[in-house]
């Protein structure tokens, strides 16, 4: 399968311009696959969330080329990322970021209210498919504070989905759920990876978890120390 992510020599260094910069990326170099479900793991402070902020173009490295469909990224204008991020990547996070007064539909067309896009019934038909995946089409009338934290985060995963992006990048997507509620999340994403091959990259402490990924990548000191494929 071609790449759709390529991480070239890729250095992060913040405070650069300061007497004591601090390094967090070490010449980092991996590609992604097309399709394929992925883990990211590693310590606290290792560095793999400021990876996956470079991979989501919320931040530039130092140095190196990150190269997202054949385009790099490194030379866009804030613009033209913006433009991408809201063309190509889908984000979730470890809190869900919900609007509370907003019910569970309205927060999965977000996305196109900020963009100031029109909302048709093309895209209304796919905000109910998305919140019927993910199990809560029969909530999608109710206020985001009367949902469980899981159909909130089952919320935000139908919100990642809505424009129909390539990659999803996952912050601890589960971070504040229980085991039973992890697993079916986990369940989920891997479905809706196999049902759009829609390409994930999740980070995540839960090793448990990770071996649920096609492959592990294990980040240390802001390097990769382990890279398995399955």
């Amino acid at each position: 399968m071609p790449n759709i992510v390529e991480l070239k020599n890729i250095n992060k260094i913040y405070g650069i311009k300061t007497p004591n910069p601090t390094q967090v990326l070490y010449d980092v170099s991996l590609n992604i696959e097309e399709s394929t479900f992925n883990s990211i793991i590693g310590q606290s402070g290792s560095g793999k969330s400021t990876l996956l902020n470079i991979l989501g173009t919320l931040d530039k490295a130092t140095s190196g080329d990150v190269l997202i469909n054949g385009k790099n990224t490194q030379e866009m204008t804030k613009n033209e990322l913006s433009t991408l991020r809201n063309e190509a990547i889908g984000f979730i996070f470890q809190f869900h970021y919900l609007l509370p007064e907003f019910t569970a539909l309205e927060n999965v067309l977000m996305p196109y209210r900020i963009s100031k896009k029109p909302i048709t019934e093309e895209v209304l038909k796919r905000a109910h498919e998305l919140l019927d995946i993910v199990g809560l089409n029969n909530r999608k009338d109710n206020l985001a504070t009367n949902l469980s934290g899981g159909q909130q985060q089952r919320v935000a995963i139908a919100r990642s989905l809505i424009n129909n992006p390539k990659i999803i990048l996952a912050d601890e997507p589960t971070g504040n759920l229980d085991s039973d509620t992890t697993e079916q999340v986990y369940d989920l994403l891997r479905e809706i990876n196999q049902r759009f091959k829609t390409t994930f990259i999740i980070i995540t402490h839960d090793r448990h978890i990770a071996e649920k990924a096609d492959r592990i990548i294990e980040i240390k000191d802001g390097r990769i120390n382990l890279d398995i494929k399955k």
